[in-house]
Formats: C-alpha cells, structure tokens, sequence
C-alpha cells in the first residue's frame, strides 16, 4: 500500500477534563484531496489545530512520511511543509500580490530598503509553475475573490508547504470562481501536493475530493472513497441517522380555535403587495418562492427594516406601529436574519456580548451591566442551545458557521419574543447544525410562539412547516398545508408556478 505523507494515530485531546478527541486517526495520501467532515463539536477543528501547532495532543502520534514528529506550535507545521489556509482572508488589500505572498520574508537591497524587485521576480515564477494568471505587480484589492483565495494558496506554497488545509475555501467564492479554484486545485493533485479539504457543501465534496474521513461527537467513524459512497451515506454517519430521518416532518398540534397570535393585514413595502397572513400560537408557516420573489423584503418590512407603505399587523390582537426596528422588537418581533455575519452578529465581540445585545435593559444594575445575570443567561444559553465554544467570552467570529447561527438565536430568544421570523436559518451550516437548527426551532413552537420560516432549502421548509405559502412577484400566490404537500416536487412546481 502507498505510504500516506500524513498519518494522525489514535489522537486525544480534552479540555478542563472534558475529552474532545477520542483516540482519532486520521491520513492523507500524496496528491490527494481529503475531505474532513462532521457537524459542530465532531472534532474537525480542535484536529486541524493540533496538525498547525494551536494544540498539543494529550496523546497520539503524528507522523510525516512514515516518521514521528512534533508539532508544538505553528512554526513547527511549517518546518513539516504543512500549512493552513483560513476561511477569513489575512492579506492586506492595497499591497501587492507578490507583497503579501513574501510579506516579512522580504530580501533586502544593499542599502536596507526591501527589494520589491525580487519578490515579484520569486512571485511570477511560483505563479507561472502554479499556472495562476495573476501578476506580481497586481494590486489585492482589485482582483476578484477568487484570486484573493489562490494568492492566499500561493503564499503557502512559497513557505514550501506539502500539505494545504483548506478551511470552507468557497465560502466567499461566486460559481465561477469555484470552478476557477477547482481547476487550480486539480493542478495542485498533479504536482503531488495533498490537500485536507473542509466544507459543509456536499455536492463540493463528492466533485473535488477522492476521500472523505468522518468524525462524529470527537470519535472517528469511518474513512471512504468518494467514488464508493453516495450523499445519503455520508449524511448518516454524520449525523447518526438517515438523511429522512434527520428531515423528517412531525405532524404537531397546535391551537387552531383561539385568535390568531400574529396577523398582517393588505401589507404593502416596496415590491412587497397586498400581504395578509395569520399565525395560530405554535405554528410555523414556511414562506417559499424563488429569489426576487419577496420573501426577505417581507420579512425586512415586517422587522421596520424596510418602510411599510400602507397595512396592518397585529400582534396578540393589538395593533402595532412599526417604523422601525426597535418599534418592532417592543412589539415582540425578532428576526434572524440571512446574512448572520454582516447583520446577526458583531464578530469581534463575545458570544456573551453578542447575546445580550438586544437585552441590554434587562440585564443592567443601575448605568451598569450585571455582569453575575448576565454570564447566567448566555451561560443558559449556550447550555440549551448546545453551542460549541470553550466559553461565553470567547470572539463569536472564532466559532463554526452553525455555533455563531445559535448565537444569533439565543440573543433574540433571550428577549423572549412572541412571533420568530427566520430568513434562511440554516444557509451555510453543516448537516449537523441543520438537524439541530431545525430541532430549536420546532421546541421555540411548542412554547407558543408564532413562527415564520423563509428557506430556500426544500427538505428543511418541509420538515419545520405546518402550513407553506407560496410568493411570486411579491405576493402570496398560494397557501397549502403541508398535509397536502405529498412530495418536494410539489412543492417546487407550486413554487415555479406550474
């Protein structure tokens, strides 16, 4: 058998006596593209951060080529010819490409000053074996995404890195783009290089990678050929259950006899037309429709994010005013919204400061916050919701897609708002952080509150919804009870207007 470049043996790792590794192995072959999956808490990380030197392993073996290594720190990956290139971009934009792929490696002229010279002579060389049409001399700034990640893989590669880890790589990348990496990578498979590939996008996986290893709850499940294993597989050992079972719908009882808990009435908000919607206490309505339809203008307008022009809403029977956000959080609306990055979260603040946000009032002792409530509350949170973070003062931007998702709920969920409004609440989490977004989601309906789902995500409209309406051009062209939905395709010819 091919010797692998990389082999992890029976690694372990825990913190504050918790074990979050279970005896993992883990390899990579040469010229292989690897792909590591799990869902939130399997693992992933805390590995990859053992492989760069973040963490030292409580036990286990690393071996490069057969032999024993020690890697204590980021410098010493480096020594190994392994590399991590991350989902956040660390170049500088208004520098060079050629700058930043040497940046603080620079040689030096005679005379002290650095010698841009030489680093674009080192950097048209590297591009040109790498086959990337990109110049030295371009400005980072003014390239596309895409080269933004191949200057980022070209850095790596210029440190004489061996083993790439890519970090959800298409993450900020258009169709396009992708394709442009893929091809990229490919070339990469055919120089020997070996690449550790994670990303929560399935149909990625089975098109770039040749392998896939598994871990679930820090325990190795299994390692198997793309080529030999299908998408439902893959799912299933993921999450422990088949892809059905994860997504399955569960008839739920809710009052249908008592007033409605929300209600919009002849709503009108820019494309937005002639909206009138009612939610039963513990419902959850799906809002389905293809994009451009109306579905987050409807919800932006019905948060006071977007000027409502004339209509109604109604919440617990009384007429609300809404103007503007904070009318709307007085009145018991809370929205998730689509884009958790730039509008859910202050990246850089803590998960705790990220929680308590909306709540501010509620947690203050005099002009000052208590700190003693409020470490109570997000610690609760994070407890309910299972988030995944060492703890409640750790930056949210160093969490998974699916834990900083959960974070943007818990902080409405604290303010404990009457009707849940949810713009595609599971869009860029793993299959794990689904299935637990969607198990959230249905026990905040249990506990009465009125609930409005938009996702593009057909499975998941299906599994969450007791009844789906369906928008065209900005209005509701049609309501169905998800009794009546037999079948996905149903749904999508109702959606494509059929």
């Amino acid at each position: 058998m091919e010797q692998p470049i990389l082999e992890m043996k029976n690694i372990n790792k825990g913190f504050n006596g918790i074990p979050v590794l279970k005896n993992v192995n883990f390899s990579v072959k040469k010229g292989e593209v690897h792909a590591l999956m799990g869902g939130n808490g399997a693992g992933k990380s805390t590995l990859m951060k053992i492989l760069t030197g973040v963490y030292t392993a409580d036990s286990g073996d690393i071996l490069i080529e057969g032999k024993p290594v020690s890697i204590k720190s980021y410098e010493d990956a480096q020594k190994n010819n392994i590399s991590m290139i991350f989902q956040e971009f660390s170049l500088i934009p208004t520098l060079t490409v050629a700058q930043n792929i040497y940046l603080t490696r620079e040689k030096k002229t005679s005379i002290g000053l650095l010698d841009d010279k030489d680093c674009e002579k080192k950097t048209e060389k590297l591009l040109e074996e790498l086959g990337v049409d990109i110049k030295p001399s371009d400005i980072v700034q003014n390239l596309g995404v895409g080269y933004w990640q191949m200057t980022e893989i070209a850095k790596a590669l210029s440190q004489e890195a061996k083993i790439l880890i890519m970090d959800e790589p298409t993450s900020s990348l258009t169709k396009n783009e992708t394709e442009v990496l893929f091809s990229f990578i490919n070339k990469l498979k055919a120089k020997g290089y070996s690449i550790i590939y994670i990303s929560h996008r399935m149909d990625e996986i089975f098109e770039i990678c040749d392998r896939i290893t598994i871990l679930r709850d820090g325990r190795y499940i299994t390692t198997e050929k793309c080529s030999e294993t299908d998408l439902d597989t893959v799912i299933q050992h993921i999450v422990g259950m088949e892809f059905d079972q994860a997504f399955e719908w569960k008839e739920r009882a809710y009052a249908t006899d008592v007033p409605s808990i929300f209600e919009v009435r002849n709503l009108t908000a820019g494309n937005v037309q002639d909206i009138n919607l009612k939610i039963q206490p513990g419902e959850i309505v799906g809002i389905a429709g293809l994009m451009g339809s109306g579905r987050t203008e409807l919800l932006r307008s019905l948060f006071g994010i977007d000027p409502i022009e004339s209509g109604e809403i109604y919440v617990n029977g009384q007429k609300q005013r809404i103007n503007n956000p904070r009318n709307a959080i007085d009145a018991g609306l809370a929205l998730i919204p689509e884009d958790r990055r730039m509008q859910g979260l202050v990246l850089e603040h803590s998960v705790k400061d990220n929680m308590i946000l909306p709540i501010l009032s509620k947690v203050k002792k005099g002009t000052f916050i208590d700190n003693k409530k409020s470490n109570d509350i997000s610690n609760d949170f994070v407890q309910k919701l299972n988030i995944k973070t060492d703890h409640i003062f750790k930056q949210a931007r160093l969490l998974s897609g699916g834990n900083q998702q959960k974070i943007v709920l818990a902080k409405w969920l604290a303010n404990d708002p009457t009707v849940l409004m949810l713009d595609e609440p599971t869009i860029g989490v793993d299959i794990g952080a689904k299935t637990e977004i969607v198990e959230i989601i249905r026990a905040m309906a249990e506990t009465g509150k009125a609930i409005l789902v938009v996702s593009s995500e057909l499975p998941e409209l299906l599994a969450l919804s007791d009844r789906v309406v369906v928008m065209h051009d900005g209005k509701i062209k049609k309501e169905m009870s998800r009794k009546e939905i037999k079948s996905e395709e149903e749904l999508q010819y109702a959606i494509q207007g059929f």
